[in-house]
Protein backbone atom coordinates (compact mmCIF):
# COMPACT_ATOMS: atom_id res chain seq x y z
CA UNK A 1 0.00 0.00 0.00
CA UNK A 2 1.32 3.56 -0.78
CA UNK A 3 0.95 4.91 2.59
CA UNK A 4 3.08 2.34 4.01
CA UNK A 5 6.45 3.88 5.10
CA UNK A 6 9.01 0.63 5.84
CA UNK A 7 10.54 0.85 2.37
CA UNK A 8 10.41 4.32 1.78
CA UNK A 9 13.74 6.25 2.70
CA UNK A 10 14.32 8.33 5.92
CA UNK A 11 17.76 10.25 7.77
CA UNK A 12 19.47 10.20 10.40
CA UNK A 13 21.53 13.31 10.81
CA UNK A 14 23.32 13.58 7.16
CA UNK A 15 22.68 9.80 6.14
CA UNK A 16 20.02 8.45 4.15
CA UNK A 17 18.95 5.40 4.22
CA UNK A 18 17.30 3.50 1.38
CA UNK A 19 14.51 2.31 4.25
CA UNK A 20 13.45 2.00 7.80
CA UNK A 21 15.36 -1.28 8.62
CA UNK A 22 18.40 -1.76 10.49
CA UNK A 23 20.76 -4.59 11.66
CA UNK A 24 21.37 -4.44 15.32
CA UNK A 25 24.29 -4.56 17.00
CA UNK A 26 23.84 -8.29 17.85
CA UNK A 27 27.14 -9.54 18.77
CA UNK A 28 29.01 -11.79 16.19
CA UNK A 29 31.15 -13.80 18.03
CA UNK A 30 33.14 -13.55 14.37
CA UNK A 31 36.45 -11.66 14.69
CA UNK A 32 39.92 -12.96 15.73
CA UNK A 33 42.28 -11.48 18.13
CA UNK A 34 39.81 -8.29 18.01
CA UNK A 35 40.37 -8.20 14.47
CA UNK A 36 37.24 -8.48 11.63
CA UNK A 37 37.39 -11.95 9.43
CA UNK A 38 36.28 -12.68 5.99
CA UNK A 39 33.13 -14.62 7.89
CA UNK A 40 32.19 -10.93 9.68
CA UNK A 41 32.50 -9.48 5.76
CA UNK A 42 30.73 -12.04 4.50
CA UNK A 43 27.45 -11.83 7.27
CA UNK A 44 27.32 -8.69 6.83
CA UNK A 45 27.40 -8.73 2.83
CA UNK A 46 24.67 -11.00 3.17
CA UNK A 47 22.68 -8.78 4.90
CA UNK A 48 23.06 -5.76 2.97
CA UNK A 49 22.16 -8.06 -0.16
CA UNK A 50 19.19 -9.09 2.13
CA UNK A 51 17.73 -5.88 1.77
CA UNK A 52 18.66 -4.00 4.91
CA UNK A 53 18.71 -0.44 4.77
CA UNK A 54 21.72 -0.26 7.30
CA UNK A 55 23.79 -3.37 8.71
CA UNK A 56 25.66 -2.62 12.35
CA UNK A 57 29.25 -3.95 12.95
CA UNK A 58 28.43 -5.07 16.51
CA UNK A 59 30.54 -3.84 20.07
CA UNK A 60 34.16 -2.80 18.81
CA UNK A 61 36.21 -1.48 21.53
CA UNK A 62 37.23 2.27 21.59
CA UNK A 63 40.71 0.75 23.67
CA UNK A 64 42.14 -1.89 24.90
CA UNK A 65 40.69 -2.00 28.37
CA UNK A 66 37.50 -1.75 26.62
CA UNK A 67 37.75 -5.39 25.18
CA UNK A 68 35.88 -8.32 26.95
CA UNK A 69 36.36 -11.33 24.68
CA UNK A 70 39.01 -11.86 21.91
CA UNK A 71 36.54 -11.70 19.47
CA UNK A 72 35.42 -8.45 19.48
CA UNK A 73 36.63 -5.90 17.23
CA UNK A 74 39.35 -3.45 18.78
CA UNK A 75 38.52 -0.25 16.56
CA UNK A 76 42.19 0.93 15.87
CA UNK A 77 44.48 1.92 12.54
CA UNK A 78 45.63 -1.20 12.14
CA UNK A 79 42.66 -2.62 10.78
CA UNK A 80 40.81 0.20 8.97
CA UNK A 81 41.72 -1.19 6.03
CA UNK A 82 39.98 -5.14 6.47
CA UNK A 83 36.85 -3.10 7.75
CA UNK A 84 36.74 -0.57 4.42
CA UNK A 85 36.38 -3.76 2.04
CA UNK A 86 33.39 -4.75 4.44
CA UNK A 87 32.03 -1.03 4.21
CA UNK A 88 33.22 -0.89 0.18
CA UNK A 89 30.80 -4.40 -0.34
CA UNK A 90 27.97 -3.01 1.89
CA UNK A 91 27.87 0.29 0.13
CA UNK A 92 27.74 -1.81 -3.46
CA UNK A 93 25.02 -3.88 -2.56
CA UNK A 94 22.94 -0.33 -1.70
CA UNK A 95 22.93 -0.73 1.95
CA UNK A 96 24.54 1.95 5.16
CA UNK A 97 27.18 0.91 7.41
CA UNK A 98 27.11 1.50 10.93
CA UNK A 99 29.45 -0.07 14.04
CA UNK A 100 28.97 -0.06 17.54
CA UNK A 101 31.16 1.34 20.02
CA UNK A 102 31.99 1.34 23.44
CA UNK A 103 34.11 0.52 26.57
CA UNK A 104 32.72 -2.16 28.78
CA UNK A 105 34.06 -1.19 31.68
CA UNK A 106 34.08 -3.95 34.43
CA UNK A 107 32.94 -7.05 32.46
CA UNK A 108 36.34 -8.24 31.31
CA UNK A 109 39.33 -10.06 32.66
CA UNK A 110 42.88 -8.84 32.76
CA UNK A 111 44.31 -11.04 30.28
CA UNK A 112 41.95 -9.61 27.97
CA UNK A 113 42.02 -6.16 28.73
CA UNK A 114 45.73 -5.51 29.35
CA UNK A 115 44.91 -4.02 32.96
CA UNK A 116 42.71 -4.74 35.91
CA UNK A 117 39.23 -4.45 34.72
CA UNK A 118 37.54 -0.64 35.75
CA UNK A 119 34.14 0.52 36.07
CA UNK A 120 32.39 3.25 37.28
CA UNK A 121 33.33 1.99 41.08
CA UNK A 122 35.70 0.03 42.53
CA UNK A 123 34.31 -3.74 43.88
CA UNK A 124 33.63 -7.74 42.17
CA UNK A 125 32.10 -8.14 39.18
CA UNK A 126 30.62 -11.61 40.45
CA UNK A 127 29.65 -12.26 36.93
CA UNK A 128 33.11 -12.32 35.13
CA UNK A 129 34.37 -12.96 38.35
CA UNK A 130 36.80 -10.32 38.64
CA UNK A 131 38.35 -7.44 41.12
CA UNK A 132 37.29 -3.78 39.71
CA UNK A 133 39.14 -0.64 40.13
CA UNK A 134 36.92 2.63 40.19
CA UNK A 135 38.25 4.72 37.25
CA UNK A 136 40.00 8.10 37.99
CA UNK A 137 39.14 11.37 36.53
CA UNK A 138 42.09 11.90 34.35
CA UNK A 139 41.01 8.67 33.02
CA UNK A 140 37.65 9.43 32.15
CA UNK A 141 38.84 12.31 30.38
CA UNK A 142 41.16 10.33 28.43
CA UNK A 143 38.17 7.90 27.75
CA UNK A 144 36.18 10.17 26.34
CA UNK A 145 38.34 11.64 24.00
CA UNK A 146 39.16 7.69 22.55
CA UNK A 147 35.22 7.94 21.75
CA UNK A 148 36.08 10.70 19.18
CA UNK A 149 39.25 8.80 18.01
CA UNK A 150 37.05 5.64 17.37
CA UNK A 151 34.69 7.98 15.61
CA UNK A 152 37.02 9.55 13.38
CA UNK A 153 38.63 5.88 12.60
CA UNK A 154 35.10 4.41 11.97
CA UNK A 155 34.99 7.43 9.19
CA UNK A 156 38.40 6.43 7.64
CA UNK A 157 36.93 2.85 7.33
CA UNK A 158 34.07 3.87 5.52
CA UNK A 159 31.59 3.70 8.06
CA UNK A 160 28.72 5.92 7.77
CA UNK A 161 27.29 5.93 11.16
CA UNK A 162 28.71 5.13 14.40
CA UNK A 163 26.54 3.67 17.85
CA UNK A 164 27.97 4.64 20.95
CA UNK A 165 26.26 1.96 23.22
CA UNK A 166 25.42 3.05 26.63
CA UNK A 167 23.36 0.92 27.73
CA UNK A 168 23.14 -2.77 28.90
CA UNK A 169 25.48 -2.21 31.39
CA UNK A 170 28.40 -1.46 29.64
CA UNK A 171 30.81 1.74 30.71
CA UNK A 172 28.80 4.62 30.03
CA UNK A 173 25.96 2.54 31.45
CA UNK A 174 27.75 1.47 34.53
CA UNK A 175 27.98 5.31 35.48
CA UNK A 176 24.45 6.20 34.69
CA UNK A 177 23.14 3.08 36.94
CA UNK A 178 22.98 3.27 40.52
CA UNK A 179 23.68 -0.10 41.48
CA UNK A 180 27.07 0.10 39.59
CA UNK A 181 27.87 3.68 40.16
CA UNK A 182 29.07 4.86 44.10
CA UNK A 183 30.64 7.47 43.60
CA UNK A 184 31.02 10.09 45.99
CA UNK A 185 32.57 12.50 43.87
CA UNK A 186 31.62 14.75 40.57
CA UNK A 187 30.59 11.74 38.53
CA UNK A 188 28.54 9.98 41.55
CA UNK A 189 25.21 10.66 43.75
CA UNK A 190 22.64 12.21 41.46
CA UNK A 191 21.26 11.56 37.85
CA UNK A 192 22.39 14.72 36.96
CA UNK A 193 26.37 13.44 38.15
CA UNK A 194 26.26 10.17 36.79
CA UNK A 195 25.10 11.70 33.02
CA UNK A 196 28.62 13.77 33.27
CA UNK A 197 31.21 11.00 32.28
CA UNK A 198 27.79 11.07 29.36
CA UNK A 199 28.33 13.80 28.50
CA UNK A 200 31.29 14.26 28.01
CA UNK A 201 31.74 11.10 25.79
CA UNK A 202 28.77 12.81 23.80
CA UNK A 203 30.94 16.09 23.46
CA UNK A 204 33.88 14.54 21.99
CA UNK A 205 31.51 12.18 19.88
CA UNK A 206 29.72 15.01 18.12
CA UNK A 207 32.55 17.08 17.58
CA UNK A 208 34.74 14.32 15.65
CA UNK A 209 31.46 13.36 14.11
CA UNK A 210 31.08 16.72 11.87
CA UNK A 211 28.37 16.93 9.34
CA UNK A 212 28.87 14.12 7.47
CA UNK A 213 28.34 11.39 10.10
CA UNK A 214 25.36 9.53 11.67
CA UNK A 215 25.63 9.37 15.44
CA UNK A 216 22.85 6.75 16.88
CA UNK A 217 22.92 6.51 20.63
CA UNK A 218 21.98 2.81 22.66
CA UNK A 219 20.26 3.13 25.81
CA UNK A 220 18.12 1.47 28.41
CA UNK A 221 15.09 2.13 29.36
CA UNK A 222 14.66 0.55 32.23
CA UNK A 223 17.99 -1.59 33.75
CA UNK A 224 15.97 -4.37 34.02
CA UNK A 225 15.35 -5.09 38.14
CA UNK A 226 14.73 -2.74 41.47
CA UNK A 227 17.98 -1.38 41.96
CA UNK A 228 19.24 -0.22 38.29
CA UNK A 229 17.63 2.75 36.68
CA UNK A 230 13.63 3.07 36.05
CA UNK A 231 11.59 4.43 32.96
CA UNK A 232 11.83 7.93 34.55
CA UNK A 233 15.63 8.37 35.00
CA UNK A 234 16.38 6.67 31.45
CA UNK A 235 13.63 9.41 30.15
CA UNK A 236 15.95 12.01 31.70
CA UNK A 237 18.61 10.03 30.21
CA UNK A 238 17.23 10.21 26.92
CA UNK A 239 16.09 14.10 26.95
CA UNK A 240 19.67 14.55 27.45
CA UNK A 241 21.44 12.91 24.84
CA UNK A 242 18.28 14.84 22.47
CA UNK A 243 19.89 17.99 23.97
CA UNK A 244 23.61 16.73 23.18
CA UNK A 245 22.48 16.75 19.62
CA UNK A 246 22.47 12.39 19.02
CA UNK A 247 20.77 11.89 15.73
CA UNK A 248 19.10 8.92 17.03
CA UNK A 249 18.18 6.99 19.53
CA UNK A 250 18.06 3.23 20.25
CA UNK A 251 15.77 1.93 22.43
CA UNK A 252 16.41 -1.20 24.70
CA UNK A 253 16.97 -2.25 28.52
CA UNK A 254 18.93 -4.40 30.66
CA UNK A 255 22.34 -5.09 32.07
CA UNK A 256 23.87 -8.46 30.40
CA UNK A 257 25.93 -8.70 33.41
CA UNK A 258 23.09 -9.10 35.90
CA UNK A 259 19.68 -9.20 33.46
CA UNK A 260 20.76 -10.75 30.11
CA UNK A 261 17.58 -12.22 29.17
CA UNK A 262 16.03 -8.75 29.80
CA UNK A 263 17.39 -7.78 26.68
CA UNK A 264 16.78 -10.38 24.26
CA UNK A 265 13.89 -12.35 25.92
CA UNK A 266 13.05 -15.84 25.73
CA UNK A 267 14.83 -18.67 27.66
CA UNK A 268 18.56 -19.33 28.12
CA UNK A 269 19.43 -22.77 26.71
CA UNK A 270 21.82 -23.65 29.78
CA UNK A 271 23.20 -26.64 28.54
CA UNK A 272 23.93 -25.46 25.14
CA UNK A 273 25.75 -22.29 26.86
CA UNK A 274 27.48 -24.58 29.07
CA UNK A 275 28.82 -26.97 26.04
CA UNK A 276 30.47 -24.08 24.33
CA UNK A 277 32.51 -22.75 27.17
CA UNK A 278 35.85 -23.71 27.31
CA UNK A 279 37.00 -23.03 31.10
CA UNK A 280 36.03 -26.73 32.84
CA UNK A 281 35.55 -24.65 36.30
CA UNK A 282 33.19 -21.81 34.56
CA UNK A 283 31.07 -25.04 32.49
CA UNK A 284 30.15 -26.93 35.85
CA UNK A 285 29.35 -23.88 37.24
CA UNK A 286 27.22 -22.39 35.28
CA UNK A 287 25.24 -25.81 34.93
CA UNK A 288 24.51 -25.77 38.06
CA UNK A 289 23.62 -22.60 39.29
CA UNK A 290 22.99 -20.70 35.80
CA UNK A 291 18.82 -20.82 36.33
CA UNK A 292 19.51 -18.87 39.38
CA UNK A 293 22.65 -16.64 37.82
CA UNK A 294 19.99 -15.83 34.34
CA UNK A 295 16.82 -14.80 35.05
CA UNK A 296 14.27 -15.75 32.45
CA UNK A 297 12.24 -13.53 31.03
CA UNK A 298 9.64 -14.52 28.67
CA UNK A 299 9.61 -13.59 24.73
CA UNK A 300 6.80 -12.42 22.34
CA UNK A 301 6.48 -10.31 19.57
CA UNK A 302 7.37 -6.58 20.38
CA UNK A 303 8.57 -7.12 24.00
CA UNK A 304 9.94 -3.65 24.39
CA UNK A 305 6.67 -1.38 22.64
CA UNK A 306 4.99 -0.41 25.73
CA UNK A 307 8.22 1.06 27.24
CA UNK A 308 8.92 2.39 24.29
CA UNK A 309 5.51 3.94 23.74
CA UNK A 310 6.49 6.15 26.63
CA UNK A 311 10.16 7.44 25.24
CA UNK A 312 7.82 8.24 22.01
CA UNK A 313 5.37 10.27 23.85
CA UNK A 314 8.41 12.62 25.18
CA UNK A 315 11.11 12.62 22.95
CA UNK A 316 10.98 14.68 18.94
CA UNK A 317 14.89 12.94 18.13
CA UNK A 318 14.51 9.67 15.53
CA UNK A 319 13.77 6.62 17.48
CA UNK A 320 14.92 3.69 16.49
CA UNK A 321 12.50 0.53 17.84
CA UNK A 322 14.42 -2.92 19.19
CA UNK A 323 12.87 -6.05 20.23
CA UNK A 324 11.02 -8.61 19.15
CA UNK A 325 9.78 -7.94 15.46
CA UNK A 326 9.10 -11.28 13.91
CA UNK A 327 7.11 -10.15 10.59
CA UNK A 328 6.03 -7.91 8.02
CA UNK A 329 3.09 -7.12 10.22
CA UNK A 330 5.16 -5.91 13.22
CA UNK A 331 7.13 -4.07 10.89
CA UNK A 332 4.61 -1.64 9.51
CA UNK A 333 2.92 -1.36 13.06
CA UNK A 334 6.33 -0.48 14.67
CA UNK A 335 6.61 2.73 11.68
CA UNK A 336 3.30 3.61 10.61
CA UNK A 337 0.91 3.04 13.77
CA UNK A 338 3.58 3.39 16.48
CA UNK A 339 5.09 6.30 14.89
CA UNK A 340 9.24 5.37 14.99
CA UNK A 341 11.57 6.20 12.67
CA UNK A 342 13.31 2.53 11.81
CA UNK A 343 13.43 -0.37 13.68
CA UNK A 344 16.20 -3.09 14.13
CA UNK A 345 16.69 -6.72 14.49
CA UNK A 346 18.97 -9.05 15.13
CA UNK A 347 17.58 -12.97 15.51
CA UNK A 348 15.47 -12.76 12.32
CA UNK A 349 18.25 -11.58 10.07
CA UNK A 350 20.99 -14.50 11.68
CA UNK A 351 17.69 -17.09 10.72
CA UNK A 352 17.56 -15.74 7.79
CA UNK A 353 19.86 -12.65 5.64
CA UNK A 354 17.01 -12.47 3.31
CA UNK A 355 14.44 -11.17 5.95
CA UNK A 356 13.90 -7.74 4.77
CA UNK A 357 13.49 -8.66 0.77
CA UNK A 358 11.05 -11.18 1.44
CA UNK A 359 8.97 -8.81 3.72
CA UNK A 360 9.22 -6.35 0.83
CA UNK A 361 7.87 -8.81 -1.64
CA UNK A 362 5.36 -10.41 0.86
CA UNK A 363 3.27 -8.33 3.12
CA UNK A 364 2.07 -11.40 5.18
CA UNK A 365 6.17 -12.51 5.69
CA UNK A 366 6.64 -14.20 9.43
CA UNK A 367 10.65 -14.84 10.72
CA UNK A 368 11.80 -18.01 10.80
CA UNK A 369 13.41 -17.81 14.12
CA UNK A 370 11.80 -19.62 16.70
CA UNK A 371 13.80 -17.72 19.45
CA UNK A 372 15.01 -21.09 20.76
CA UNK A 373 17.94 -18.71 21.36
CA UNK A 374 20.78 -21.47 20.54
CA UNK A 375 22.51 -17.93 18.86
CA UNK A 376 22.61 -16.38 22.15
CA UNK A 377 24.00 -18.96 24.25
CA UNK A 378 26.77 -19.94 21.89
CA UNK A 379 27.39 -16.19 21.24
CA UNK A 380 30.11 -15.86 23.56
CA UNK A 381 32.30 -19.06 23.01
CA UNK A 382 31.99 -19.16 19.16
CA UNK A 383 30.49 -17.58 16.43
CA UNK A 384 26.72 -16.50 16.78
CA UNK A 385 24.81 -18.78 14.49
CA UNK A 386 21.22 -19.92 14.28
CA UNK A 387 21.01 -23.33 14.96
CA UNK A 388 18.55 -24.36 12.22
CA UNK A 389 21.29 -23.62 10.19
CA UNK A 390 23.53 -25.83 12.50
CA UNK A 391 24.33 -30.06 11.00
CA UNK A 392 24.91 -32.69 13.59
CA UNK A 393 24.41 -31.20 16.84
CA UNK A 394 25.09 -33.02 19.73
CA UNK A 395 22.09 -34.47 21.36
CA UNK A 396 21.79 -32.78 24.65
CA UNK A 397 21.67 -29.52 23.22
CA UNK A 398 19.46 -31.22 20.37
CA UNK A 399 17.12 -32.09 23.91
CA UNK A 400 17.42 -29.26 24.78
CA UNK A 401 15.85 -27.14 21.74
CA UNK A 402 13.03 -29.52 21.53
CA UNK A 403 12.23 -28.98 25.30
CA UNK A 404 12.36 -25.29 24.97
CA UNK A 405 10.49 -25.43 21.16
CA UNK A 406 7.57 -27.50 23.32
CA UNK A 407 7.49 -24.72 25.94
CA UNK A 408 7.11 -21.93 22.90
CA UNK A 409 4.28 -24.36 21.35
CA UNK A 410 6.32 -25.36 18.68
CA UNK A 411 7.15 -28.19 16.95
CA UNK A 412 10.77 -29.69 16.41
Amino acid sequence: MADKKLFTPAAIGPVTLRNRTIRSAAFEGMGKDNNPTQQLKDYHVSVAKGGVGMTTVAYAGICRSALSFDSQLWLRPEIVPSLRELTDEVHAEGARASIQIGHCGNMTHRSTAGQIPVGASTGINLYSPTIVRGLRKDELKQIAKDFGVAVNTARDAGFDCVEIHAGHGYLISQFLSPYTNKRRDEYGGSLENRMKFMHECMEEVMKAAGSDMGVLVKINMNDGFKSGLQEDDCLKVGKALESSGAHALVLSGGFVSKAPMYVMRGRMPIHTMTHYMPQLWLKYSVRMFGNVMVPQHDFKPLYFLEQARLFRRELNIPLVYVGGVTSRQDADRIIDEEGFEFLQMGRALLNDPEFVNKMKADESHISGCDHVNYCIARMYSKDMACYQHQENLPKGICREIEKILKKNGKKA
